[in-house]
């Protein structure tokens, strides 16, 4: 324990116990006056504490899984030499498990009137914002035997942002959109196509794209090549209401649903379409609205950062009307919410067919794999009814589907790994059957 004052100065002389009160200096100098002579000259050499000056510099962001570097620059302004033991605190989630002692702890010396930087690496384990909390010096004297202790408080703010594990499948869904539109010699039509140039014919082209007035000017046959529509608008409505709280592995559907808005709008964005996100469950939690094209992720990316689910039930009536507000015109709407029965039918299909009537409606959910897993474990009586309930869970989640299918509504329904890649792909089927 740092020798703080009298009482911490008599307990290191073996006197008292901490916290107990001492009769006088002078009996207890009378035990061992050459240790106590050293103790309080060591104590009086050690640096001021209170007169320590910090900063802090470094990453002020970093993705769920990585590292962030924060370093801490220590002047000593003060005549005598800095001999400490630092603990630079953040929050228990800023570590992983077991890690907090070794990353946090440092041992320096500053000269006197010098600076020195130490680094603090933290990799934290949850979204949201780490803000560091008080810094703790320790002080020797040069023989080690007393020591000053105080506290500095100097904010610093990291946010940890979404993984977006899912970019890995971004690049396959280029591919596939520069297929439709017509960087390679693949034809496409739809009612929802524009015209992008001519070429000459090759055999399995349809003949209805000939285009005869071309082909009378020139010794080849000439045929149109069409391309999707760009410039449409996405709406991605994310529900962050109780039923984003459960967990399906390892993960929140809250976080599985942030993973596929990221890969959606990454491609979308490529893709020319303008996209907007609006978070809600009882109001709005967060939104990005009006962006660039290349501001559009990023800015996404930090409005989902510090997002957490709310134990409420989520107003479907006043979701479908924040999202008519933001989405004015003909728009895509991908809502991102649980199909789970009672919510559905109680709070999302009454109110469904004010968002069919205007726009095109894509409902993604995350479904739960380990159900899959209980229908096939009938090895047992426990199995045989839990292969039971499974089924039952299935047949449920196919028959609100079913329902929101009737409603015109494109339904998405897979685990959390293969939720992003299978939204994904819905959006590229609507956008090259021309329904955007």
């Amino acid at each position: 324990m740092a020798l703080t004052g009298r009482t911490a100065l008599l307990a290191a002389l073996g006197a008292i116990p901490v916290g107990v009160f001492a009769p006088s200096w002078a009996g207890i100098l009378a035990v061992n006056a050459p240790l106590s002579v050293a103790i309080l000259c060591d104590y009086a050499l050690a640096a001021p504490v209170h007169r320590l000056r910090f900063t802090r510099s470094g990453d002020t962001s970093v993705r769920l899984g990585d590292s962030a570097d924060v370093q801490l620059t220590v002047t000593n302004p003060s005549s005598r030499r800095l001999r400490a033991h630092l603990r630079d605190a953040w929050p228990p989630s800023s570590w992983a498990p077991g890690t907090e002692q070794a990353a946090s702890r440092h041992k320096l010396t500053v000269p006197a009137g010098e600076r020195r930087r130490i680094s603090t690496m933290l990799r934290p384990t949850r979204r949201g914002d780490r803000h560091a909390e008080r810094i703790t010096v320790r002080s020797y004297g040069p023989l080690g035997l007393a020591a000053r202790q105080g506290n500095h408080t100097v904010p610093w703010t990291v946010r940890v942002l979404p993984p977006f594990t899912s970019r890995k499948h971004l690049p396959s869904r280029l591919a596939r959109l520069r297929e439709l539109d017509g960087r390679t010699s693949v034809l496409i039509r739809g009612q929802g196509t524009e015209f992008d140039s001519l070429r000459e014919y090759v055999p399995g082209d349809d003949t209805r794209s000939i285009d005869w007035r071309a082909t009378a000017r020139q010794n080849t046959v000439a045929v149109r090549t069409w391309r999707p529509e760009r410039d449409r608008h996405i709406l991605i409505v994310l529900d962050t209401g109780r039923t984003s709280a459960g967990r399906v592995g390892d993960v929140p559907r809250l976080d599985a649903a942030m993973d596929a808005a990221l890969l959606l709008t990454a491609l979308a964005t490529r893709a020319g379409d303008r996209v907007d996100l609006l978070a809600y469950d009882r109001r709005t939690r967060a939104q990005v609205q009006g962006r660039a094209a290349g501001e559009v992720l990023p800015a996404m990316v930090n409005a989902l950062a510090p997002l957490e689910p709310e134990l409420v039930e989520t107003d479907a009536r006043g979701l479908s009307a924040a999202a008519l507000k933001h989405a004015p015109r003909r728009s895509l709407v991908v809502l991102l919410t649980s199909l789970d029965a009672a919510p559905i039918e109680d709070g999302l299909l009454p109110v469904l067919p004010q968002l069919t009537q205007r726009h095109t409606v894509l409902l993604a959910s995350v479904a739960d794999p380990h159900v899959e897993e209980m229908t096939n474990d009938r090895g047992t009586l426990d199995g045989v009814y839990a292969a039971a309930a499974g089924t039952q869970a299935q047949s449920q989640r196919r028959r609100t589907a079913e329902q929101l299918q009737q409603h015109g509504v494109t339904v998405v329904d897979a685990t959390p790994e293969q939720l992003a890649p299978a939204l994904a792909d819905a959006y590229l089927a609507l956008k090259a059957a021309g329904r955007l």
